[in-house]
């Protein structure tokens, strides 16, 4: 139209897209700036929606995972075509993966300009769809808010499991004028949660199951979150054991009744009744394989058919909201209780709390073999020093295997079923920033920490007060121990060197220590806990052996991630 600038006109489409954000309660979009999404970028700062800009793509669209996980809401990245989209395919399949609600909004060409060879031109859509739950080129200027809804729908899982949407639209699109009469209400405005409700029947047989049953077993993932009240009152009314798993720790105390954690092979291997609620049974549960549970009848609750069919089925399946399942199966079992005295779970719970309250061997040395410092110091040195609040973060592949057991944490979040390193630094930004009131921990190994160092620099422009500790052995440990053991000790391509990431620090703004001597560790946490965003680098010993690691987790076995799970398999299957 003559006469409108259109950078500046507030009907242009970029103008819609931003007050759409604006609509569904954004405050914050991370992103890499390109001029692709210009239009869109400019009028997100016009209507004071918070730019958290990175040093790369990947980074951006891990903490928009992160800010949703950590806020129940909806994260928003955004970046450039071509390139500034493919670099986030890695953490939109991480975001797929973990089933967390992510919508990516990226650049692409003109429409005159398309399959003419123009600048940054590549097929995102075709590239992105296997990752994402909408995957879409929003061409028609006055359609783009009816699809960002769309999008927005999907990624909330509306038609099936929540994850990450993508959506672009073309530069010349986003600078078009469309008449407000052209844009419905609701397209614009934020649409109610919906919460299935629980079939009183099925709620009935899974609640008969629980009494009759007499070692039953309660597993959550990411569909539990928010119901910890109902599950913790449906543990107290079945009496059934408790085990977390990544997607769901801080769900219940660490000093409830039923949490059998530190002794979960025997959970899992004595359960003569397992109800699994909002999560798949994928490799860390051992596919719910007979070799893993060889007793168990299952039991599954999600509100997505995707935690209910995969693997092995449940009896019965109840696709319900959570949180409304476990209290109609609470009110159930308190108005006809379980009458068996639930002796396997106190012997199985006064083992956990044995184990759990064990102190570190008296023996045990402070260093590795190496001399360098164990890595488990790192997190008996949290344990005194970090706020019963704190949000812990872990990444790595080594280190996992400590963090699973050290990290204490009410909030927690790491590397998730992808394995996806590269998470801690970008996690604990996201997090520092969507809760400056608390603190954030982030402990990561050191090949991890390297695949998004640089953001440190964004934790320092955009004030997120997070602590970055590095476990700094100088190698991709699992890989390395697997060299060792399992190919005639030729250890190849999987050692670096003791990095002065401390310095790194130093060099980018932040507070940067570096802690060679056990001793040194707790002083340093302190100070860094004090001057927050800090890098805390940490030289720990190569030689002290993970848990994973000796399971065989590096090794891939044929049939189950661990070696234990895959000789069990082996015996199911007569192939001893």
């Amino acid at each position: 139209m003559s006469g409108i600038d259109l950078n500046t006109d507030p009907q242009s489409c970029a103008a819609w897209i931003a007050r759409f954000l604006l609509e569904r309660g954004v405050d914050r979009v991370f992103g890499l700036q390109g001029g692709h999404i210009q239009p869109i970028w400019d009028f997100l700062g016009r209507l004071g929606i918070r730019i958290i800009d990175v040093r790369h793509e990947a980074a951006a669209v891990h903490m928009a995972h992160a800010h949703a996980e950590l806020t129940g809401g909806v994260g928003v990245a955004m970046v450039t075509a071509g390139p500034g989209v493919t670099n986030t395919v890695t953490a939109m399949a991480n975001a797929s993966l973990a089933r967390v609600p992510v919508v990516l909004i990226g650049g692409c060409t003109s429409r005159p300009q398309a399959n003419m060879g123009p600048l940054q031109d590549i097929p995102h859509v075709d590239i992105l769809r296997p990752v994402s739950r909408y995957a879409r080129t929003a061409r028609v200027a006055d359609q783009v808010i009816r699809e960002m809804d769309e999008a927005w729908s999907r990624a909330m899982g509306d038609m099936g499991e929540p994850g990450p949407s993508y959506i672009e639209i073309p530069t010349d699109v986003l600078r078009t004028h469309v008449p407000e009469n052209l844009v419905l209400a609701d397209w614009m405005r934020a649409k109610p949660f919906r919460r299935p409700l629980p079939d009183p029947d099925t709620v009935a047989q899974i609640a008969d199951a629980l009494r009759r049953a007499e070692r039953p077993l309660v597993i959550t993932g990411r569909g539990a979150r928010g119901a910890g009240a109902a599950l913790r009152r449906m543990l107290d009314a079945s009496g059934a054991a408790y085990l977390d798993t990544q997607e769901s720790r801080g769900l219940v105390p660490g000093d409830h009744g039923a949490v059998v954690g530190a002794m979960r092979a025997q959970a899992m291997g004595g359960a003569d009744l397992v109800v699994v609620v909002g999560r798949k049974l994928d490799y860390q549960l051992g596919y719910g394989s007979p070799a893993v549970f060889p007793e168990a009848r299952f039991i599954r609750i999600a509100d997505t058919a995707g935690e209910l069919l995969d693997n092995r089925r449940g009896d019965p399946e109840l696709l319900a909201d959570p949180a409304l399942a476990l209290d109609a199966i609470a009110d159930a079992l308190e108005a006809s209780p379980p009458q068996a005295p639930r002796d396997w779970l106190a012997g199985l719970h006064a083992k956990h709390l044995e184990r759990s309250a064990r102190k570190p061997p008296a023996n045990r040395p402070a260093t590795g073999p190496d001399g360098a410092i164990h890595p488990m110091a790192i997190f008996e040195a949290l344990r005194d020093l970090a706020a019963p609040d704190h949000i812990g973060i872990a990444d790595g592949g080594d280190l996992l295997s400590f963090a699973r057991v050290g990290l204490q944490a009410e909030t927690y979040m790491d590397a998730g079923a992808f394995g996806c390193l590269g998470v801690g630094v970008p996690f604990a930004v996201a997090a520092a920033l969507a809760h400056p009131d608390r603190q954030v921990i982030s402990v990561n190994g050191d090949g991890a920490f390297g695949l998004n160092a640089m953001e440190i620099d964004t934790a320092v422009r955009h004030g997120a007060r997070a602590v970055f500790i590095v476990s700094n052995n100088a190698a991709w440990n699992i890989e390395r121990f697997d060299q060792q053991d399992n190919y005639g000790g030729r250890v190849i391509g999987t050692t670096l060197r003791h990095s002065d990431y401390a310095g790194m620090a130093h060099a980018l703004g932040a507070h940067g220590e570096r802690v060679e001597r056990p001793e040194d560790l707790a002083p340093a946490l302190e100070r860094a806990l004090a001057n927050a965003p800090a890098v805390v680098d940490i030289v720990t010993s190569q030689q002290v052996v993970s848990s994973d690691a000796t399971k065989g987790l590096g090794f891939v076995p044929d049939y189950q991630a661990l070696t234990a799970w895959n000789a069990a398999e082996l015996k199911r299957r007569g192939q001893e």
